[in-house]
């Protein structure tokens, strides 16, 4: 059940309305990393979790998202309001002045309507997580761009204000994830194919014309990994492996796995043991 309070979460203060900018503030409202789409995303996961106090977290922040729509929409009311009455200012956007009569439409910055296309929901809850974990980096660094296109003191303390709470929201997803006590690469239930799992292949090769070169770093030596390619002179394993449900570490609290598992029910380890000696 939801209920509404008439308060703001935040009370928003806009001395100098500039349409232009609310303009750009729509991309927090009806963006692919806006508050609506945030909003969605975690209540629909919510809605879906299977364990009960992951499921009150997500429903959680999915509502305070909903009250964050909530203050950018009036932020964005406020700046759009001279579009109401004045042409130069219905002419920063025509769509929004005509098509919206100057107040908030459901597009991002550029017109274009929101959709569902936006929302990352796998119905895995540790896969969820990390898509959180990456929809809060994402608007953090949306409101952190906004606030340097805008000299107006109350909206800079309201984008400060959201932008806090992304990253608020972001540490309560990691540790959601961490309380789930799987290795940081373990996904679903079958676990990858050992060896090849461990190669990074060096497919961009060769100098290019701003000097650019080959690099050797944590990304392609930690973790186990190994560089392999044609200038190593070693290549990708593609020897066949049959995927063994069960096989991949798991948590208690993991999401129930989908498919089919008769199809793939038959014993396959020691084929894959001799492909793997």
């Amino acid at each position: 059940m939801y209920h509404h309070v008439k308060k703001l979460m935040y009370t928003v203060h806009v001395d100098a309305p500039d349409p232009r900018f609310g303009n750009m503030l729509l991309e927090q409202f009806g963006g692919a990393n806006g508050e609506l789409a945030a909003a969605m995303q975690y209540s629909i996961q919510g809605w879906n979790c299977e364990d009960m106090a992951r499921k009150d977290m997500l429903l959680d922040i999915g509502t305070e998202e909903l009250s964050h729509l909530e203050v950018v929409g009036n932020l964005i009311r406020m700046h759009l309001r001279p579009m109401k009455t004045e042409r130069t200012a219905a002419e920063a956007d025509p769509l929004v002045a005509i098509a919206g009569g100057g107040g908030v439409c459901l597009n991002n910055s550029i017109g274009a309507p929101w959709t569902a296309d936006y929302l990352k929901i796998t119905g895995d809850l540790a896969v969820d997580l990390r898509s959180n974990i990456a929809a809060e980096a994402r608007a953090k660094i949306v409101y952190e761009r906004l606030i340097g296109f805008t000299d107006d003191a109350g909206t800079k303390q309201a984008l400060q204000f959201l932008m806090t709470r992304e990253i608020t929201h972001m540490r309560a997803f990691s540790a959601a994830l961490e309380s789930m006590e799987k290795p940081p690469f373990s996904i679903g239930t079958i676990a990858p194919t050992p060896h090849l799992v461990d190669q990074y292949v060096n497919a961009s090769t060769g100098t290019g014309d701003d000097g650019e070169t080959d690099h050797v770093g944590p990304w392609n030596q930690s973790h186990g990994l190994q560089i392999v390619g044609p200038d190593n002179g070693n290549a990708l394993d593609v020897r066949a492996y049959d995927p063994i449900p069960g096989t991949e570490k798991t948590s208690r609290v993991d999401s129930t796995p989908v498919g089919d598992r008769k199809i793939l029910k038959h014993d396959a380890s020691k084929s894959n043991r001799e492909k793997v000696a």
